[in-house]
Parts: C-alpha cells; sequence; structure tokens
C-alpha cells in the first residue's frame, strides 16, 4: 500500500512514525526542510518539501499510483483543494482530510464526491470532544472506547485497594457480577502487558482493560475500585474549539463554567453557549479558581492550545481541591510525565486522532480502530465475510484460530446481540469482533486473518 501524507505537524508525523513500523510506502509533503530532514532521519520514508495542493507536488510524491491521501495540514483549504486535485488528476482511489472549521462542517454536502470528493473527514476536535464526553460520562475510568455503534465499549479502569475483586483471581468475576457479561482484554502491570487468564490475580495499581456493554461499565469499574459519585460540576479552561464543543454537549446535564482569557472569545463563547457560565480570565490565576469554588469541582479539563499552560492550570485546580484533573496535552514525551504527578488523566490529540486515520488504513473490512499505550497496543473491530473455505475465522471457534501472540477476541457483535467470546464461540459472517492487541507489530498478521481469498490452504 502507497500512502501520502500531506502536512508533518503532530499528527502527520505520529501516523507516519506509526505507519513507517508496518509493510506501508509511506511519503510525506510539507513545506518546511527542517522537519522533513528530521522525519527521514527517523523513519524509512520518503519526502518532498512543497505545498501539498500544487499538482506537481502531488504528482512528485507520487499520487498518480498511491491507494490513498491524507490531508492533515494546518489550513483547511489546502487539505480540501489537495482532495480535489488528486481526485481530478490522479484519479487517487481514497481520500481523506482534516477540517477544523466548523463552518465546512456543517454543510455535508460540500464533500459529496460530485462536489468536493472527500472520501473520509477528520475532525481532532470533534473526536476529541467526544473522547473527553465519554470519560466524564463514566466516572473513574481512564479510557472509554467505543464499538459497533457504541453497543460495546473497551474500558480502562486503574484498580484501587478496597477494589472488590483486587487480590482475587479472574475466573471469579461471574460470581462478582452474576449474570453480566464482560471479559478482561488486557492488564498493564508497572507498564509490562500481561494476558489475562482465568488464574490471573488483580493486583492493586493495575491497568485493567475489559470489554462490555455501556449499561454494565458502572457494575464492572465498582469491582476495580471504589466507584466515584456521578459528577455535576465541570470547569473546562479555554473555550477554543473543544471547549465550546464540549460545553455545549454538557450543559444541559451538568454545571458547566468555561475559563477563557481572550476577551472576544469569551463574549462570544457567553452568546453561543445556552446554560454555561463563561468567565474571562487566566486558568492559572489561583485566585481565579478559589473565588470559582474548585475545591467543589468534580473535573477540571485544561484545553488550551498550551501544554505547558494547561499541565499547570490543572495541577493547580487538583492541589486546590478539584477532585479529578485532565489536562490536554500535545506533546507525547510530555503525556507519560504528566500522568505520574498530579495530572489524572493526559490527554493526547494525536492518539485520538490517529484512531480514527488508522481505520482508514487497515486492510480488510476493519470499521474501528483504537491506538493504545502511546502507540504500542491496538483495539479493533474487524467484519468477517466469506465462509469456512475462503475465510480464517469464519467458522471457527475462537480457540481454533490462529491468532498472534497477545491477541485476543473479546467479543463478537452479530446485529443487535452482543456475544462475549469465550474459547467455543464460533464466528459466523458478517459478525464485528472486537479484538485487543498488546503488541501492534501483529497487525499486519491479523489483518490478513479477516481478509477472504478465493482458496483457503
Amino acid at each position: 500500500m502507497k500512502i501520502i501524507i500531506l502536512g508533518a505537524g503532530r499528527v502527520g508525523s505520529s501516523l507516519a512514525e506509526h505507519l513507517a513500523r508496518e509493510d506501508v510506502g509511506i511519503t510525506v509533503v510539507d513545506m518546511r526542510p527542517e522537519i522533513l530532514h528530521e522525519l527521514q532521519d527517523r523513519l524509512d520514508i520518503r519526502t518532498v518539501q512543497g505545498r501539498g495542493s500544487h499538482p506537481n507536488i502531488l504528482e512528485q510524491a507520487g499520487a498518480a499510483d498511491a491507494d490513498m491521501i491524507i490531508a492533515v495540514t494546518n489550513s483547511d483549504e489546502t487539505n480540501m483543494v489537495a482532495c480535489q486535485v488528486a481526485y481530478t488528476l490522479f484519479h487517487t482511489p481514497r481520500k481523506i482530510a482534516r477540517v477544523r472549521a466548523t463552518e465546512y462542517l456543517t454543510y455535508p454536502k460540500l464533500f459529496m464526491q460530485e462536489a468536493m470528493p472527500i472520501d473520509e473527514l477528520i475532525s481532532p476536535e470533534l473526536l476529541v470532544k467526544q473522547y473527553i464526553q465519554r470519560l466524564i460520562e463514566h466516572p473513574g475510568a481512564l479510557q472509554v472506547l467505543d464499538f459497533a455503534d457504541g453497543k460495546v465499549q473497551l474500558v480502562a479502569v486503574r484498580a484501587y485497594y478496597g477494589g472488590p475483586l483486587v487480590g482475587h483471581e479472574l475466573r471469579t468475576l461471574e460470581e462478582h457480577v452474576p449474570g453480566i457479561q464482560v471479559r478482561v482484554a488486557a492488564i498493564f502491570r508497572k507498564g509490562r502487558a500481561i494476558v489475562p487468564d482465568g488464574h490471573t490475580v488483580i493486583e492493586p495499581d493495575d491497568e485493567v482493560f475489559f470489554v462490555a456493554s455501556e449499561k454494565n461499565i458502572e457494575r464492572v469499574t465498582g469491582e476495580l475500585r471504589a466507584l466515584d459519585k456521578p459528577y455535576r460540576r465541570i470547569i473546562l479552561a479555554g473555550g477554543g474549539n473543544i471547549g465550546m464543543h464540549l460545553a455545549r454537549s454538557l450543559e444541559s446535564r451538568f454545571q458547566v463554567k468555561v475559563i477563557e482569557r481572550d476577551p472576544r472569545r469569551a463574549k462570544y463563547l457567553s452568546e453561543v453557549l445556552q446554560k454555561t457560565i463563561v468567565l474571562e480570565g487566566d486558568a492559572a490565576d489561583e485566585e481565579l479558581l478559589v473565588e470559582e469554588n474548585v475545591e467543589y469541582t468534580d473535573v477540571f479539563c485544561a484545553l488550551t492550545n498550551d501544554d505547558e499552560a494547561n499541565i499547570l492550570s490543572a495541577m493547580l485546580a487538583k492541589r486546590l481541591g478539584a477532585r479529578k484533573v485532565m489536562s490536554l496535552i500535545n506533546r507525547p514525551s510530555y503525556v507519560d510525565l504528566v500522568e505520574s504527578s498530579l495530572v489524572d488523566i493526559a490527554i493526547s490529540p494525536q492518539q485520538v486522532t490517529i484512531g480514527r486515520l488508522l481505520t482508514q488504513v487497515r486492510r480488510g473490512d476493519v470499521v474501528a480502530v483504537h491506538s493504545l499505550r502511546r502507540g504500542a497496543a491496538e483495539a479493533l473491530e474487524a467484519v468477517a465475510h466469506g465462509d469456512r473455505h475462503t475465510s480464517k475465522v469464519v467458522g471457527r471457534r475462537v480457540e481454533e484460530i490462529p491468532l498472534p501472540p497477545g491477541t485476543t477476541i473479546d467479543a463478537i457483535v452479530r446485529g443487535d446481540e452482543v456475544i462475549i467470546a469465550h474459547h467455543d464461540t464460533v464466528i459466523e459472517p458478517n459478525d464485528h469482533v472486537i479484538m485487543f492487541l498488546m503488541d501492534k507489530r501483529h497487525i499486519a498478521d491479523v489483518e490478513r486473518l479477516f481478509q477472504v481469498g478465493i482458496m483457503f490452504i
């Protein structure tokens, strides 16, 4: 597969780094030679300097025989024009564009094939908004990821002393939550991956990934840690696109405040938000946070474009008594550092966005991908096609499928039915299969399992 990535910013560079580990030919286009040189020194990729929307630059990048163009420059207009040029001049089969401006996104007819031929729109702000919203809706979770249109969710929880299941073997889980379909997909202990079995004992501070339907998440979470009370009071530091969209989604169910330092932006927010209280000021101002009763806040979420400002304001809010603090962190090197200090959850926009992009890149009928553990692990949803003669998975029990090391099949969605996978579960045609890969280096092996052949040997 040949892929052209337009834009070597944080998303483009992170995507190139992910795909360079796989059997994919990558060409990165950017205006900045120093960024391209740095990428070429680290990764086995091609680079082309120039503006990605110019036909001659796309031609140099190999658009004539590329399978896909992913336009993730900082300019919506450049991304859209690049896809139009790729379609018109080079007939590129698949075109993906990052579009941020709400003014474009609210007119979906713009992106139909006969208008602006973009096959998939990526809006990082909306993806991050949805990610944070799920965390707020599920207190105590470190990650909440949707599969099969929300019928199944993969949830990460840190196990604490006092959780009823902590200190017990996993085979006792059914006794703890009788009648509930749940499967522990993976455990990370002190950074090391553990493939769980019935005799695995949950220890305090384990990061536990489990699969369940949304209605059962709270019950299972309560077995791993003391159950958090539902959140009510939310403070969002930063009223950019993410803060605005998040406040709009939450304000009907939560008490929401937004702190925005730009007077004009604060005035605009006060006009477009219905129930949210908008405060003009600096979220790192201790006096302002005390005045706004931050000690009674359930969630403080720092969402500005400045990593350092986000970290400082979140740490200050935590010190002043905020129950849970989250911080948007763009620099990957900061994420682990920050989560080991006073910030409860560090949110990487690149990781959230890359999952959506990887869905388009994966071979076979892959409909959802989530990048986990800073890109080392992956969870995905693939659709099984064919029959026992043409497929390596259809008509076979889970225990018969030659899964790569560290890979588990955790759930199957069959129509509206959610089936938690066991060793004797048989996969049928059109099943949506949810899997966890502790080592994403085996992704090509998983892709091959779900590809249908004319004849199967």
